[in-house]
């Protein structure tokens, strides 16, 4: 009879974290910037990006399926973006032209919400070495927009990849110092975001029998999959059994998207398209130290590297049902994304009981896998080192959050802990002057900036 009280309240919980995610998130777009868009988590985020070997909360979802064998219980984390920025371009002969990210905040916002949950706390005892998990978020995504009657309009005035990243994830604690685990990275479109299909936009130069000024829009919606497998290995712990080493390995393989839609000229179809859209594979290995790490204070610090295998992504040729081919080559090329990033955290001090603190920084180098005989606006592609600062408050016991709502009761619908983590991010993009591409238009100077804002609540039950 106890057993199954246990297993009922652990069902409550799980089913009163979805009803929260049903309501706040759902509203939600899921597209940033870039194609590659690396925040998925503010904790994450406040470090530069430099969390596969700590990854101690339910982003390790995205981060590192494995470490969530460290995430206690049943948790949730809820999170989203402020995005704004622009693109500056200069042509050879002086013209100028300006754009952004679909206006000066980006919206509707990339957001992501992860949930996990320990099998023993949800009464399933023989099964507590397992953590399973689900998460929702926007890995890739892309949101531009340029004037209809700018320098390079034949190349492309707009573009929009609203794409969602499902992740059902599993991971296995082998020992107290190794887990593994395991993610189904399931890619696709879904109609509450954006327009609900990747599209882009432009105007015509004459080609294929269309007219010359003429508005085209291709677009389509598809479903892709690839899995994510990693490990995390942690050979050094102190007195209480936490890490004070740890090294995370991770490897996500690539998936191929087959795109289906429509070609629209001046908002008529012409035609059905088809193309086949591959996201890369990605190898990650991380390194976690922590100087400091005792029942007052923490501080950790962690070095990633990223190989992004951008080099899969050869063209992107647009099949269309007359039996013509729009060709769009890419041949991009491999690159390393290094993240270094920091965080120390105040563990219930006494001139702030019953709270957790941290402060966080960190410093990402990303490299350009774009050719310029290739290069598109559409895609921003620029070396960028961005700046992260970040701040973290996890409320338990008997404090309350705001100071009005207590962070801890009794019920099972109600947490056993509240946490709100903020962090901010700059993006310096390097100038790039882009020669001998294969439409002339695009040639000229590009200077771009980002500025992101992002938070998460923290719910752990």
């Amino acid at each position: 009879m106890q057993w199954s009280l246990t297993i009922l309240k652990g069902v409550l919980r799980l089913c009163w974290v979805l009803v929260v995610f049903v309501l706040l998130v759902r509203p939600m777009a899921a597209y940033g910037q870039a194609l590659r868009f690396q925040p998925q988590g503010a904790r994450a985020a406040g470090q530069g990006n430099a969390f596969a070997a700590q990854a101690d909360d339910p982003s390790a979802i995205h981060y590192n399926p494995a470490a969530l064998t460290q995430v206690q219980g049943v948790q949730s984390v809820l999170g989203t973006n402020v995005l704004g920025g622009s693109v500056k371009f200069k042509s050879p002969t002086g013209i100028d032209s300006r754009g952004d990210f679909n206006g000066s905040v980006n919206w509707p916002p990339p957001s992501n919400f992860y949930l996990s949950a320990n099998l023993a706390s949800i009464g399933l005892p023989l099964l507590s070495m397992v953590t399973a998990g689900i998460g929702l978020g926007s890995p890739f995504g892309l949101n531009t927009r340029f004037p209809l009657d700018g320098p390079f309009n034949t190349a492309v005035t707009s573009a929009a990849l609203p794409l969602l990243a499902i992740q059902p994830t599993i991971a296995y604690k082998i020992s107290d110092a190794l887990s593994v685990g395991v993610t189904a990275d399931i890619y696709t479109f879904a109609s509450f975001l954006g327009e609900g299909h990747v599209e882009q936009k432009q105007i015509s130069a004459g080609a294929l029998g269309i007219p010359a000024g003429a508005s085209l829009e291709l677009n389509g919606t598809g479903t892709g999959v690839g899995v994510t497998a990693s490990m995390l290995y942690a050979p050094l712990r102190n007195g209480a059994g936490k890490p004070i080493v740890s090294i995370g390995l991770v490897y996500r393989s690539q998936a191929v998207l087959p795109l289906k839609g429509v070609l629209l000229v001046n908002g008529a179809k012409a035609a059905d398209a088809s193309t086949d859209l591959v996201l890369p594979q990605k190898f990650t290995g991380a390194v976690a130290i922590w100087p400091v790490r005792n029942s007052e204070r923490e501080w950790k610090v962690e070095l990633d590297i990223e190989y992004v295998g951008w080099s899969l992504n050869k063209h992107l040729d647009v099949r269309l049902s007359n039996g013509a081919t729009i060709p769009q080559p890419q041949q991009w090329k491999n690159v390393p994304v290094i993240a270094l990033g920091t965080e120390y955290r105040w563990i219930n001090p006494t001139w702030f009981p019953n709270w957790e603190i941290g402060v966080r920084s960190g410093y990402t180098f990303t490299q350009d896998p774009v050719p310029e005989r290739t290069f598109s606006p559409g895609i921003i592609s620029l070396p960028a080192h961005t700046l992260s600062l970040g701040v973290g408050f996890l409320c338990a016991g008997a404090g309350k959050f705001l100071g009005m709502i207590p962070c801890s009761g009794e019920s099972v619908l109600w947490p056993k802990g509240i946490g709100l983590d903020l962090a901010y991010q700059e993006w310096f993009y390097e100038s790039r002057t882009v020669v001998g591409n294969l439409n002339p238009t695009v040639n000229g100077t590009y200077h771009a900036f980002v500025h992101l804002g992002t938070f998460s609540l923290r719910y752990l039950f």
